[in-house]
């Protein structure tokens, strides 16, 4: 009986010795992804990333040019917006309330302001086509359009900061405030989707709880980096 186990154990650190010599074969190092972000968030905070020279080659961008990793919305704008039915169902029956929900994560106000700013803008132009409708007077058809505009335009603002402040990918920010204006509550699902997945708690972007490969053991040793674990925060809200 101790014969076979002994046999088993060093069956064991053989395989363990295997693997280990293929990851270094391979040249990556396995990191927590939670890690990771939480050392990129402070590095991008104490200003120590640096803008990359790509040479235009965009389809490599591995750093936004605020510093830090570059990255992307979770899932499509129209097509994965039922992915999450509970945000999607929120987004389309009380946008108001999922519009201040994801403002008070991305750290930009608190929910009830925000909330409150989308829901009385919202009632203004939908009161003024009503009056147009029932009075005929153009002077509450270009209220109520103006006000339109402008909800698109406030919201627009807010995702372009959203972009900017977690370095997500993205195109201008006109676009921001035409997916806004063409289907809000898919647009307001997307950002939902993307700060709930990621952790996001008033305005720091935890991460997920996710295992990745990254770097080479040659690069690591030219460019060393402590990682440092995240803070421990509540994902109720």
């Amino acid at each position: 009986m101790d014969v076979f186990e002994k046999r088993e154990m060093a069956g064991e650190k053989a395989r363990e010795e295997e693997e280990e010599e293929r990851l270094l074969s391979e040249g990556v190092m396995v990191v927590d992804f939670d890690m990771l972000c939480s050392t990129v968030a402070r590095q991008a905070q104490k200003g120590q990333w640096v803008k990359l020279d790509l040479n235009g080659d965009e389809d490599n961008v591995g750093y936004g040019g605020n510093g830090g990793v570059l990255r992307m919305w979770e899932g499509e704008l129209f097509c994965d917006s039922l992915e999450d039915r509970r945000i999607a169902i929120q987004s389309l029956c009380c946008p108001w309330y999922r519009f201040g929900k994801n403002m008070k994560r991305a750290g930009f106000g608190s929910c009830f302001l925000q909330g409150s700013i989308y829901l009385i803008l919202t009632l203004v132009a939908l009161l003024s086509m009503l009056a147009f409708t029932v009075t005929k007077k153009h002077c509450f058809l270009y209220i109520g359009g103006a006000f339109i505009i402008f909800v698109g335009l406030y919201m627009g603002y807010h995702r372009t900061k959203m972009r900017n402040k977690f370095n997500i990918r993205g195109d201008s920010s006109l676009d921001d405030c035409i997916f806004h204006l063409t289907c809000p509550c898919c647009t307001l699902s997307q950002e939902a989707r993307t700060l709930e997945m990621n952790n996001v708690q008033d305005g720091i972007w935890h991460g997920r709880g996710d295992t990745i490969c990254i770097g080479s053991y040659s690069e690591l040793n030219k460019t060393p980096l402590e990682l440092s674990p995240p803070a421990i925060v509540s994902t109720k809200s």
